[in-house]
């Protein structure tokens, strides 16, 4: 029986997990979700950049998608700039006894100790008393910095860190809220962005530290985040806009979960607006840009994934990946225990990529 599937949000990954959602044959896409007005009444494959026609409407109305009563809502809307809103249309969903898989809130992804229970506990909450289940992943947090390192931690003897690395440049990543607003390139270093408030980075990436922490079966003393911009030596124009020279234009941050005063779980990113900035800095394994993952112990680990796709570069190849992690993952969501599930929770099921008939 397919599973029926609401796309919750069309933005850069929204608009790939629908196009993943109408292209498997074992769901069935009953409903999509968006924010603006202008998209209203566009058919999904229009939105999808698919050929044809669905019959399938965007919609505005909330209470119409929640009473279509889908097995799972598929949920990409942006959450960076509306956290709390973002958090209660999952509380909504899931209470309605509908099942989810997000890209976000990235926290999410493995929230104990990570966040105050007010903001988890009510989701959590509603899951449970629902009965279904709510799925956060994606590429980063997700993928590169769970499945990935625990696959190798799996074949090591001894384990003395783990470090999961995002070494990426940012120039053609079209999205001006993320790039200007959060991570506040383009703007003066004197100004201090909303990603690198205290505790932010801890927030948003603390997740990832401490699932790899539990999969390790090692309990964290505490989490610490520590940060490096460098400014734009010259003028020069990127996808979301423009960047003056002596603006903030390479960023790279460590978040660090600590036992016993030693780092033994490690997420750092290295983010650059041009290629040649910096060069200091670890470098990708393929132009544009990789993911690391290197485990210090026996044996010692370096992994690079290098992402590249033939309908676009490596900031597009990232987010089909983010997008395909959690539509691939609905039947296993579906059948899963209720509640606030996680990687380490669910099963690998390799049967989820798609081969290609053409």
């Amino acid at each position: 029986m397919n599973h029926r599937i609401v796309v919750w949000g069309t933005g850069n990954v929204g608009k790939l997990a629908l196009r993943g959602v109408l292209t498997d044959p074992a769901l069935e896409l009953v409903g999509v979700r968006v924010s603006s007005a202008g998209k209203a009444g566009l058919d999904a494959h229009q939105l999808a950049g698919v050929p044809g026609a669905s019959g399938v409407t965007a919609t505005t109305d909330t209470q119409a998608i929640l009473d279509l009563r889908p097995d799972c809502v598929v949920y990409t809307a942006m959450a960076d700039n509306r956290l709390m809103e973002a958090l209660e249309d999952l509380r909504m969903i899931l209470a309605a006894g509908i099942n989810v898989v997000a890209s976000a809130p990235v926290f999410l992804q493995h929230p104990w100790d990570v966040v105050p229970a007010e903001l988890s506990a009510p989701i959590q909450a509603a899951a449970v008393e629902a009965g279904v289940s709510l799925y956060v992943n994606g590429i980063d947090p997700g993928f590169a910095n769970d499945l990935l390192p625990f696959a190798l931690m799996s074949t090591c003897e001894r384990i003395d860190q783990v470090r999961c690395m995002e070494i990426v440049d940012y120039s053609t990543y079209d999205n001006r809220a993320v790039i200007f607003d959060i991570m506040g390139f383009g703007a003066p270093l004197a100004e201090i962005p909303l990603l690198l408030q205290p505790g932010v980075l801890s927030l948003a990436w603390g997740s990832v530290v401490r699932q790899l922490a539990a999969g390790m079966g090692v309990v964290l003393d505490e989490v610490t985040e520590t940060y490096e911009r460098l400014p734009a030596p010259e003028s020069f124009t990127i996808a979301s806009g423009d960047i003056a020279e002596g603006t903030a234009a390479a960023l790279r941050f460590e978040v660090r979960g600590m036992v016993g005063g030693r780092a033994v779980a490690v997420l750092e990113h290295v983010t650059r607006l041009r290629e040649d900035l910096a060069p200091e800095w670890p470098q990708p394994a393929r132009e544009g840009g990789s993911y690391r993952v290197r485990i210090t112990g026996e044996p010692h680990y370096d992994l690079d994934l290098a992402m590249f796709s033939d309908n676009g570069d490596h900031n597009h190849a990232s987010l089909v990946g983010t997008a395909l992690r959690i539509v691939n993952a609905i039947p296993d969501v579906v059948a899963a225990s209720p509640g606030l599930r996680t990687t380490l929770d669910l099963p690998i099921n390799p049967g989820r990529g798609r081969l290609s008939t053409g």
